[in-house]
């Protein structure tokens, strides 16, 4: 596990127009180790994660990443760092399979044809290397898979690039209680193999299953960044709903204290 954090934000800012989502956030997230980003509805929990993939340009403050200073002005950008984002929507394609998912928009070719051999090698390699059993055959078509398994396929798909972070966007949302199981360990399990995982979860029970620290965003300032062993579960639900549990969180609206 690294000393410093993989990817930290300081001080973000991001304005639409005249509302002001994020007012000067500080978000870190470590190699090795699961960081649960929660918030309610318009805390600011997907702007933040589209400037850390490069979606939504910052207004002001800092992206560091591996402890170098960066500028993410694009998806690209940030997929050239490591960072891979899964979006809820997942973004798979039904009429193809897994191996044709997992690589749509960076096929492997050999010469002008595609070389399948190679893309089916490092399909298998990674979904092997997560440890992943529910699916029959790589080339089985995605329409065909249950939302446990397609949330397999896309996080799979986002560790194939030698991703350092991956984020998650509430991965468990659409899932049954053993799908969701299957998932957490899969999340659990990109952590042990050294990735950075950060997961947005509204669900308590999955936040305190798997995540090492928990990020608590209310209305647009990071309430508190703490380790999730050193919180309760009603401390992090006040954390969400009211900004602040007690010492931790928002101190008289100005500035945050973790």
């Amino acid at each position: 596990m690294s000393q410093g954090p993989v990817l930290e934000l300081r001080g973000i800012n991001k304005s639409f127009g005249a509302v002001q989502v994020l007012h000067d956030v500080a978000f870190s997230a470590y190699s090795g180790e699961v960081t649960a980003l929660v918030g309610d509805n318009g805390a600011g929990k997907s702007t933040l994660v589209k400037c850390i993939g490069g979606i939504h340009p910052i207004d002001t403050g800092e992206y560091f990443f591996d402890g170098e200073k960066v500028h993410v002005s694009g998806p690209r950008d940030a997929a050239a760092l490591g960072v891979e984002i899964v979006y809820q929507d997942l973004a798979l394609c039904d009429n193809l399979d897994i191996v044709q998912n997992m690589f749509l928009g960076r096929e492997k070719t050999s010469g002008l044809v595609l070389d399948e051999a190679t893309m089916e090698e490092m399909a298998a390699k990674t979904l092997d290397g997560l440890s992943v059993r529910t699916v029959k055959s790589i080339r089985q078509l995605v329409s065909s898979l249950s939302g446990g398994q397609r949330q397999t396929v896309a996080i799979a798909k986002a560790v194939l690039w030698n991703s350092k972070v991956v984020v998650l966007d509430e991965p468990t949302a659409a899932l049954g209680v053993a799908q969701t199981a299957q998932v957490l360990e899969l999340v659990r399990r990109l952590a042990d193999n050294g990735l950075a995982v950060v997961l947005i979860s509204h669900n308590m029970n999955d936040v305190f299953a798997v995540s090492d620290r928990v990020a608590a965003l209310y209305l647009g300032r990071m309430a508190a960044q703490v380790k999730t062993s050193e919180v309760t579960h009603s401390q992090v639900v006040e954390l969400i709903t009211a900004g602040r549990s007690g010492e931790l969180g928002i101190k008289n609206g100005n500035g945050a204290a973790s």
